[in-house]
């Protein structure tokens, strides 16, 4: 299985790299390109360059997943026939019917969203209503989806409203973490293939074949993609893109376990931070950027140049350099992440504290070198 889940990386990148290509070359006879930023957004340079690249990172995630619950459903003899070692796997795959669904209609929903919104520009708290009504539907508990995490919560709680609570958060945060990291050639595609390689090897270890698979999807679809974004970019992924790959990872992991098997949650708590020290970087970057904008009396979600990857370019780094950097840190942590789950409780500390120190050394460079830029 695990050849097989790895197998699905090429699959992804032959329908997204072609995929690319072809919307790139419509979207431009369309005139389709990047749209010019809304009052109060400030952007690049606009440039003709398409901004529906998306499309193809949703059919590279998309198609696979669809056409595997038709061969599982309407003709799993045959995929019996051409892979023997699949068959002990047939009914526990046919199970995650329900969660895969969820998952197609919640990125096709935020697809949809993205497309519209890259070229009619929408609100920002219309587009966080959207963004909230599939993660509350999969993490609905009375459902057959229930999708939740830290449901050990339940009980010391008194229901499962702050699980409940705490999935829906997580979902906005990561997709809209995505989302804010899509402000430079390259950058969110590199930053989703790199964390969800870690996520794959994750899951893989932990024989959670539906999460590896789809991970698997997610890697594939991103490097399609970054043949024509990796800088300089010849078409944009657009909120088309950022939205589904957000949405994407956080699903997946809220879906992932990473209690070790027989392990006492009591005892090894930290391996479900595993998650968020592998997406530190772009969590990161969306919190600077919020308390940046928020200190200068602005929205946080009002667009402009004060990512973590634009202030990288002000203290002096090309921006294909800083989008290297980013994938760096973000394979940093994502290494630290994977090391995480299989843990003992002095090695959870100290990758912890290796975490947060990078974070913490990251937000005292960048106040220092701006306040040495500020006094001259």
């Amino acid at each position: 299985m695990i050849w097989l889940c790895l197998a699905l990386v090429p699959v992804a990148f032959a329908i997204s790299l072609p995929s690319v290509w072809i919307v790139g070359r419509v979207s431009r006879r369309l005139g389709a390109i990047d749209t010019e930023p809304m009052e109060g957004q400030v952007k690049f340079d606009r440039r003709r360059i398409p901004n529906t690249g998306g499309i193809g990172i949703y059919l590279g995630i998309a198609l696979p997943i669809a056409a595997a619950l038709g061969v599982l459903w309407l003709a799993p003899e045959t995929i019996v026939e051409r892979l023997p070692a699949i068959e002990s796997h047939l009914e526990g795959m046919r199970a995650q019917t329900p969660r895969a669904l969820a998952l197609l209609g919640a990125i096709t929903l935020l697809h949809v969203l993205g497309l519209i919104d890259d070229r009619r520009p929408m609100g920002a708290m219309g587009k966080l209503g959207v963004m909230t009504l599939p993660a509350l539907i999969v993490a609905w508990p009375a459902g057959p989806l229930d999708t939740r995490l830290l449901t050990m919560l339940d009980a010391p709680a008194g229901g499962a409203w702050l699980s409940v609570l705490i999935t829906v958060l997580w979902f906005v945060a990561v997709t809209n973490a995505m989302n804010f990291i899509d402000n430079m050639d390259g950058l969110c595609a590199g930053v989703a293939a790199v964390a969800g390689a870690c996520f794959l090897a994750a899951a893989l270890s932990g024989e959670q074949w539906f999460v590896g698979a789809t991970l698997a999807l997610v890697v594939g679809s991103c490097l399609g993609f970054l043949v024509f974004n990796f800088p300089p970019a010849k078409i944009f992924m657009g909120d088309g893109g950022s939205l589904v790959l957000g949405f994407t990872l956080a699903f997946l992991t809220a879906r992932t376990t990473y209690l070790p098997e027989g392990a006492d949650p009591g005892q090894h708590w930290y391996a479900l931070l595993m998650p968020v020290v592998v997406l530190a970087i772009p969590l990161y970057d969306m919190v600077s950027v919020t308390l940046v904008r928020l200190s200068q009396g602005k929205s946080p979600f009002k667009g402009d140049l004060q990512h973590f990857s634009h202030r990288l370019v002000q203290r002096g780094m090309s921006g294909r350099g800083s989008v290297l950097v980013i994938y760096g840190f973000t394979l940093i942590t994502g290494i630290s992440g994977v090391l995480l789950v299989g843990a003992s409780a002095r090695q959870g500390v100290l990758l912890g504290a290796q975490v947060a120190s990078l974070l913490g050394v990251l937000a005292l460079f960048e106040v220092g070198s701006r306040t040495r830029e500020l006094n001259g």
